[in-house]
């Protein structure tokens, strides 16, 4: 008998664990990735032939052609690097923002840490199986690219770059993400969370720290610096780079990518250290802190061990008072709405991240007030803009989560077995989800305000803010719960409402104005369409209104240039979105029995 030869083998499961090896043989068998892998190969041959033909038109001579195949080469690689750059950022995010809340909320964490499998696995493992689609969709555009590249113009420096620079941000944000879904049982709790600390990361902190040290270090400096931790800068650098062939930074994007790399290092640690913590609490039985009549304490054997001190007779009676169950009044659906907290307990975490916010703000607004700024149309629009972005979050995340967390907690069907309506349940989430949501534009309506007192912006510019927000709230409010009814899983349904708000009013208005250039049409349905975007609105109107004297409105469309004449179309947009929300709302509830579990 020959003697078995020893053949070396190279393998990661030490490192990536079980949770990795079944996700590849789970997801080589769901039908619906090969639909989105073809859907999105169409996505970008459909985007990539309007951009050729923008930039080769047919009635040019070859010669012309032929010098421009390069600059049309340019363009598709740019947006399509770009869209990819985003869009990745926006589904880590929302994919990893349930990866350990839900192992701790089913109670099956401490079950896993009896395995063989380490902390460290779980969190390489959940991490890797979220990210793989992702990673799989950028691959795919890859080849794709690299034949683009044929027309010339694009070195292969930044193809690899951007992609590198891509995945280290997802992988980065995803990591972030997943770090937050320890601390917090609501998707939507970590997905804001980590949108907002991402964007801190990524546009305050630069916004702050370029006007401060202008004066101290030189620009260069500041911009190697930036692109070192910062990848929008470094991603910025590059495109200039690519497209006009200035340097604006020393720094190579492999530094900028071992950077990124060590943060998301770092936040595995720490998130390894923080679900092991979490998972021994889990196997040992233990409970978090309850209320009782004697103020908080713990139950079980600590409360065994520590009994009550005596109280005396007007004490007890005082804290029996505060203790009483509290009547359900109006709408039950909606009373339990209204008591959940918005992003969860106040934790000392939660409340280190508020007041860090707040100074960051603070010192922002100081920065623009030294070099008179804020009484620019442009400073304001920039602030209308950013508050606008952090209300339109919100409404888009929260109200899908209202029916698919009852789901994934199994807690649906029961509330469907109770006396409660459909229409009763589902107008007491639609007015929980409204409510909620309402919270998210006090910072906007705070900030214009305060410049409405100070004289900057008209009062007329906060009425019409006021009617984009409502309708638009309204109307995401109305498709989260759709979404949320219709789907099992929180991601699929928060992904689902935030794709239709990016489509709307991203996606759809860029293939337009593509389609605009490319056919010659100015003016017409893509000129209207473009009006009908909340962000557009809120462009205009602030950029009218933030004058010492109320100024012109400049739509996309010709007309409407007075104020009265812009609230009209405001008003008309805003009855539009209504109407549609609520056939939104009439198909949620008709299949709100369809799909219990």
């Amino acid at each position: 008998m020959a003697p078995k030869r020893w053949a070396p083998t190279v393998s990661l499961s030490w490192l990536t664990g079980p949770i990795f090896d079944k996700e590849l043989r789970v997801s080589s068998r769901r039908r619906r990735n090969y639909v989105l892998r073809f859907v999105y190969v169409v996505f970008f041959l459909v985007f990539a032939s309007l951009i050729w033909m923008e930039e080769m038109p047919s009635g040019a001579g070859s010669v012309y052609q032929v010098s421009r195949m390069g600059r049309a080469a340019q363009q598709i690689v740019v947006s399509v690097v770009w869209f990819q750059f985003i869009a990745s950022q926006a589904v880590a995010i929302v994919m990893l923002s349930t990866a350990i809340s839900d192992e701790i909320y089913n109670k099956t964490l401490g079950l896993l840490m009896t395995t063989p499998i380490s902390g460290f696995q779980i969190v390489i493992g959940k991490l890797l199986s979220k990210l793989l689609q992702l990673a799989l969709l950028l691959a795919i555009t890859l080849p794709l690219l690299a034949i683009t590249r044929v027309l010339g113009g694009v070195p292969w420096g930044y193809l690899v770059g951007g992609l590198c620079v891509t995945l280290s941000t997802a992988l980065f944000c995803g990591a972030l993400s997943l770090f937050f879904s320890i601390f917090t049982r609501k998707a939507y709790a970590a997905i804001i969370t980590t949108a907002i600390m991402a964007a801190v990361w990524f546009g305050l902190v630069p916004g702050i720290s370029i006007p401060a040290l202008h004066n101290v270090i030189s620009e260069r400096a500041i911009t190697d610096a930036l692109c070192r931790v910062n990848p929008y800068c470094m991603l910025v650098a590059d495109t200039i780079r690519l497209m006009t062939g200035q340097s604006i930074s020393s720094v190579h994007w492999t530094a900028h990518c071992g950077v990124s790399l060590a943060g998301s290092a770092l936040l595995l640690f720490w998130a390894t250290v923080f679900v092991r913590k979490a998972a021994l609490r889990q196997a040992v039985g233990w409970q978090p802190q309850v209320r009782g009549t004697w103020g908080w304490h713990r139950s079980g054997r600590d409360a065994e061990r520590h009994p009550p001190l005596p109280m005396s007779i007007g004490t007890l009676e005082a804290a029996t008072r505060r203790s009483l169950v509290r009547r359900v009044t109006g709408s039950p659906v909606f009373w339990k709405e209204r008591r959940s907290p918005l992003l969860g307990r106040l934790g000392l975490g939660k409340i280190v991240i508020g007041i860090v916010l707040i100074a960051l703000a603070v010192l922002a607004y100081v920065s623009c007030a030294r070099q008179n700024m804020l009484n620019d149309s442009e400073t304001q629009v920039a602030y209308v803009v950013v508050f606008f972005a952090l209300g339109t979050l919100f409404a888009a995340v929260l109200p899908a989560t209202c029916i698919t967390s009852e789901k994934e907690s199994r807690s649906w069907p029961i509330l469907l077995t109770t006396p409660i309506s459909d229409r009763a349940i589902l107008w007491g989430k639609f007015l929980g989800a409204v409510r909620q949501c309402s919270i998210a534009w006090l910072p906007l309506f705070a900030h214009v305000g305060l410049f409405t007192v100070l004289g900057t912006i008209r009062p007329i510019g906060v009425v019409q803010l006021a009617v984009v927000a409502a309708w638009l709230t309204v109307f995401l409010c109305a498709t989260g719960l759709y979404f949320t009814s219709r789907l099992a899983r929180t991601t699929t349904a928060v992904i689902a409402n935030v794709s239709l708000a990016a489509g709307l009013w991203a996606l759809l208005p860029l293939f337009l104005a593509i389609v605009d250039e490319v056919f010659r049409i100015h003016g017409g349905f893509p000129s209207v369409y473009e009006d009908m975007n909340p962000f557009v609105q809120a462009i205009v109107i602030t950029d009218a209104t933030a004058r010492r004297q109320l100024h012109d409105y400049n739509w996309m469309q010709d007309g409407m240039r007075r104020a009265g004449e812009a609230t009209k179309w405001i008003l008309l947009n805003g009855a539009l979105y209504v109407v549609i929300g609520l056939g939104f709302l009439a198909r949620a509830r008709a299949r709100l029995r369809r799909n219990p579990v």
